[in-house]
């Protein structure tokens, strides 16, 4: 990493983990047609959409049914400090870090924001301003967070469901989120 950039905060559903078929599933099991579900979604206004309590998709959710993308544990394995902003239920959130053996300096999940997705909290933890670190996800919200905080936004587009706007910094493969902490 540069001088500038001393740490990467990432999304984990869709940037770090290839979660699809975990969240399809859990929907399916609380009786939900798979082609009726979408992503990017906040999980609390999913679960409201389809009238399911959030504490029944949780217990269906099965944490096993989530892999990394490809070349993810490589990139986090030459990333010296990174973190976690995620707005999945922390108790799966954690038992898929444990599972993976991914040992993030912090993470936070959709009971730590009171709301949207904010990266204040990482940046506290970890003792560091807007200009020390990017923002990598996949999503509108991961976008607006990182707008909020005044931290540069990178793209995850090896996912290819990736929400790509103009002026993100686009990651083709993990590999290139260094690159791109090269280049700044």
């Amino acid at each position: 990493m540069t001088a500038s950039f001393q740490a990467i905060i990432f999304d984990l559903d869709g940037t770090l983990l290839d979660s699809d078929r975990a969240l399809v599933e859990a929907f399916v099991r609380c009786g939900v047609p798979a082609d009726q579900v979408t992503f990017g979604h906040v999980l609390t206004d999913e679960c409201a959409r389809f009238n399911i309590p959030v504490q029944d998709y949780i217990a269906a959710y099965e944490p096993s049914d989530v892999q990394p993308f490809p070349r993810v544990e490589e990139l986090l394995a030459a990333t010296p400090r990174w973190a976690v902003a995620s707005h999945k239920d922390r108790d799966t959130g954690l038992a898929e870090l444990k599972a993976l053996g991914w040992q993030p300096e912090c993470a936070f999940f959709t009971q730590d924001f009171g709301g949207a997705k904010r990266l204040d909290l990482v940046l506290d933890t970890l003792e560091l301003a807007f200009g020390d670190v990017i923002f990598v996800g996949d999503t509108a919200h991961d976008r607006r967070a990182a707008h909020a905080a005044k931290v540069p936004f990178v793209a995850a587009a090896w996912n290819p469901r990736c929400d790509i706007a103009e002026g993100d910094l686009v990651a083709a493969t993990p590999a290139d989120v260094l690159r791109i902490v090269g280049s700044m």
